[in-house]
């Protein structure tokens, strides 16, 4: 029976619900819920990019697109908490427009529809009678003569404009009677629409110093341009770290971003367009709006290198480096990447690169040579420096042929104690991937950290540091006389090479050209130094030049403190957390491949030794002596290190260095063993 009863209820579960118990609880069976399926169902068809309903333009893109380069202002926010009004004007031609609203983007709408307004008018000059309109409003008639457009809805307003500017493309050349049917003449109704589209944009200032925007890159590039198109071009996996590269077309026109994602790259590609098309630039260099000035050298002039020459320069290097690195892909892994680059009149577009290198370790303490036959630090940004050497002493070859004379970078210096000097308007500019090893990059963990430092009194700051042997990081300079012996460092004592932070800092100095160039051309300066990463502005300053600069003093001419331009490219390299190879790569212009050496012992991969060595430049420095025009003293008698001690203009400045140091009471400049130096010329 109650078999019989539950076969029922679950025929009429609503019907025989009163007698489906079960100890004394209501069991109650839900009705089956059918879905009937089609047999043969389509798949639902994927939303793609293409299919995106256009959205209508509002009046700010249409304002934007008369107008490029407008910056909207909020003037006031008044009213309760929960209620406010902003106001929010835009200046236009040097007219002033407002806009209110409950929200900035209600504000800053009405603004553009007051711009937009004032740019209709009758041909006569007679002013609109704020009258509303009805509500099919003909664009075509004469009816605006007597309703007025003061209050027309801004939509109708924004279809107004296009309709009118799309009569006027179509026939731009209106006769007398096609005027007459015409009720409005706008003000951007002309012959030649272009000019309104390539108006220059100059960089926001404060008190005549760059600022940088209060909006994001992407954001701002949106307002400045309608026809904004973003693509992802290209993911690259290299090395662990994945990269995106984005890409933007403005006007025909493409820029590129990379990033470790999406996001970032999307960012950096808005960056270099800003920079490019509008000299806006969101550099760490530039002046932040609640912060503090960073130094300047003099009233006129900013340390920040232009983003347009920034990006330039760190792309020329990396764009050779994947070209010098092709058939020896195993040599690619990297952790820091440096290069040189020359141009002539700052004209990028004909801009060489003279080196690229790797490497971030240095010779260990058996491997020291008494004849100059070793690499002592291999770290990229040295190399590249000795690159540029090689490059200075081919220069210097050709002017030993007078056929040849004319291709060389340096002129005769008929005025002055040196015999020659670089052609006007030539500069150096170095490339770093990531901040010098010191006291550069021991502050500045992080790129978006570029506040002004809240602790710089700290003794830390500005301390000489040194790198170890066969490792990464560097330590601070011990209070001693600075002087490592020969026996120490073979008997285990680890031998210590100065931070990159410092020896930039010395070529700050000194000159780049090192000592034995010295005794022949004027000392050469770096015009600017771009960082791929870890750019913090007053750490960056402080350890290239901004510790001594109060304590330097009594330096020969032409030897002066030389404050290089700095920069960030807008596409940051990330942090590498792969192992640090034990080798690097080196190539200078001219070579017809890259050198590969082992960090550990300074020489090649194949045991050779390297042609960037001591032991090739004083060859080389020997032949100029014997075969350079304008050279008094031809002979060259003494070994490396008394030669270097006999150009002593040099030597003034370097010791008037070490002084600065010492003075500001930031260590001692600690010298390699000088048995190393002990070396003469090869017969």
């Amino acid at each position: 029976m109650l078999k019989s009863a539950n076969n029922n209820s679950l025929q009429h579960p609503v019907a025989n619900s009163s007698e489906n118990t079960m100890n004394g609880y209501n069991r109650k069976v839900p009705p089956k819920r059918r879905y009937e399926m089609p047999k043969y169902a389509a798949p639902p068809k994927k939303k793609t990019c293409k299919e995106r309903i256009p959205q209508p333009k509002n009046t700010v893109a249409m304002l934007n697109e008369l107008r490029n380069g407008l910056i909207y202002k909020l003037e006031s926010q008044t009213g309760p908490v929960h209620a406010p009004l902003f106001t929010i004007s835009v200046e236009v031609d040097g007219q002033k427009y407002m806009g209110q609203g409950r929200s900035k983007k209600v504000a800053r709408i009405e603004a553009a529809a007051t711009a937009l307004r004032s740019f209709i008018q009758f041909k006569d000059g007679a002013v609109l009678s704020p009258l509303k309109p009805s509500g099919n409003l003909d664009f075509t008639s004469d009816e605006h003569l007597e309703n007025g457009i003061e209050n027309v809805d801004n939509g109708k307003l924004v279809d107004y404009i296009q309709k009118t500017l799309m009569l006027t493309e179509k026939k731009p050349n209106l006769t007398s009677l096609e005027q007459s049917t015409l009720p409005l003449q706008m003000f951007c109704m002309s012959q030649n629409r272009e000019k309104f589209k390539h108006v220059s944009k100059s960089a926001i200032t404060v008190d005549g110093q760059k600022k940088v925007p209060d909006k994001g890159p992407v954001m701002l590039l949106y307002e400045l341009y309608n026809d904004v198109n973003f693509e992802c071009i290209n993911i690259d996996s290299a090395q662990n770290n994945c990269r995106f590269k984005m890409t933007v077309t403005i006007n025909e026109k493409k820029f590129d971003g990379t990033g470790p994602s999406k996001k970032l790259a999307k960012n950096a590609a808005a960056k270099a367009a800003l920079a490019s098309l509008c000299n806006i630039s969101y550099s760490p260099m530039v002046v932040p709006q609640k912060n503090v000035p960073l130094p300047i050298d003099d009233k006129s002039s900013s340390m920040e290198l232009p983003q347009i020459h920034a990006d330039a320069i760190g792309r020329l290097v990396l764009e050779k480096f994947m070209e010098v690195i092709k058939g020896q892909e195993a040599y690619s892994r990297r952790k820091v990447l440096a290069g040189i680059v020359m141009t002539e009149n700052m004209n990028f577009f004909e801009a060489k690169v003279i080196s690229v290198s790797t490497g971030t370790k240095c010779v260990s303490g058996e491997h020291m040579s008494v004849n100059g036959a070793v690499l002592n630090d291999s770290h990229a940004e040295i190399v590249s420096r000795r690159c540029l050497l090689k490059f200075l002493y081919a220069q210097l070859d050709l002017q030993c042929n007078q056929a040849t004379a004319y291709q060389s970078i340096f002129v005769r210096n008929t005025d002055g104690q040196y015999p020659y000097k670089l052609k006007s308007g030539v500069h150096f500019h170095l490339y770093i991937n990531t901040a010098p090893c010191g006291d550069a990059r021991i502050f500045s963990p992080h790129e978006n950290d570029t506040g002004v430092d809240k602790h710089p009194n700290r003794k830390a700051r500005g301390q000489l540091r040194t790198k170890i042997e066969s490792g990464e990081g560097t330590i601070p300079v011990k209070s001693s006389d600075g002087i490592q012996t020969w026996d120490g460092v073979l008997q285990g004592q680890r031998l210590l090479t100065m931070s990159c932070s410092d020896k930039i800092a010395r070529w700050n100095i000194v000159g780049i050209q090192g000592s034995l160039l010295s005794s022949i051309i004027e000392p050469v300066y770096l015009h600017s130094i771009v960082l791929g990463s870890l750019l913090h502005p007053e750490h960056m300053y402080r350890a290239v030049c901004g510790r001594i600069e109060k304590s330097i003093q009594g330096l020969p001419p032409p030897y002066h403190l030389n404050k290089p331009r700095l920069a960030l490219v807008t596409s940051a390299e990330p942090r590498n957390q792969a192992k640090a190879p034990n080798f690097g790569i080196n190539w200078t212009i001219g070579d017809v491949e890259l050198e590969v050496v082992n960090s550990l012992t300074g020489r090649t991969i194949g045991g050779q030794v390297s042609r960037i060595t001591k032991q090739a430049f004083f060859d080389k420095y020997g032949f100029l002596m014997k075969n350079l025009p304008g050279i008094l003293k031809r002979s060259v008698t003494t070994d490396y290190g008394q030669t270097k001690a006999n150009v002593k203009d040099y030597q003034i400045a370097k010791i008037e260095l070490f002084s600065a140091f010492k003075r500001e009471d930031l260590g001692s400049w600690l010298k390699k063993p000088i048995e190393q130096d002990e070396f003469v010329l090869n017969e």
